[in-house]
């Protein structure tokens, strides 16, 4: 297991504190606030694990980078929920969308980023070596994680009562969630085959070298 137990990069810090200045921003009267904790909830599990591994296993500047962007992703979308950015309603009216489509960008954002992170600590954990099984982890395993957040959701609604319109963003498509993990696949795909080399490129300055030969 790759490690490192020096002390934090000054970059990571900033990225923290600028999630947590964030969070504070979002949590300031959100249009739902029952929807804003279920949306809220992703970002926060992504920035704790992270930050409790950090010792044990430090991750590449840019998969730091990735996720924070991400998280920012996210608590930018629970402030408004997925179904009214406003951004995207002002496209929607513009271009006569038939639906806020700032959902399909986050579950975009579900398989490209998670791809990141799964290919490195796998690669150089030293539990998979580079090559077509890794690849097809990774794209599995990203598919496989948005479909248990597609099942987390459907538990909330059917289970524990919770208003459908609270987590899930569906604007009238029955289709909605297929279409959710459609693009987390998209988005796993292109993160491994688009900016493969480039990932490839980052780990090897960690300087560990587990699994980074091809």
């Amino acid at each position: 297991m790759a490690s490192n137990h020096k002390k934090a990069e000054p970059l990571h810090k900033l990225l923290l504190v600028l999630f947590v200045i964030a969070y504070i921003f979002s949590a300031i009267s959100p249009l739902d606030r029952l929807a804003w904790i279920g949306q809220m909830t992703p970002a926060l599990l992504l920035v704790f694990l992270l930050v409790m591994s950090y010792r044990k296993f430090r991750f590449s500047t840019f998969v730091y980078v990735m996720a924070f962007l991400h998280a920012l992703l996210l608590v930018y979308g629970a402030h408004f929920t997925y179904s009214h950015n406003p951004l995207f309603n002002q496209w929607k009216e513009q271009f006569a969308w038939e639906r806020n489509y700032f959902d399909r960008v986050g579950h975009f954002a579900q398989g490209f980023v998670p791809a990141f992170l799964a290919k490195e600590f796998l690669l150089r954990g030293g539990y998979v070596r580079k090559g077509k099984l890794l690849t097809l982890i990774v794209i599995l395993g990203c598919l496989g994680f948005s479909a248990a957040y597609e099942l987390s959701e459907f538990a909330l609604v059917k289970i524990m009562g919770v208003p459908a319109e609270a987590v899930m963003g569906m604007q009238g498509d029955a289709f909605d969630s297929l279409w959710d993990m459609i693009w987390a696949l998209i988005g796993a795909i292109l993160a491994v085959f688009g900016f493969g080399s480039f990932h490839d490129s980052q780990m090897k300055k960690m300087g560990d070298g587990h699994g980074l030969s091809d």
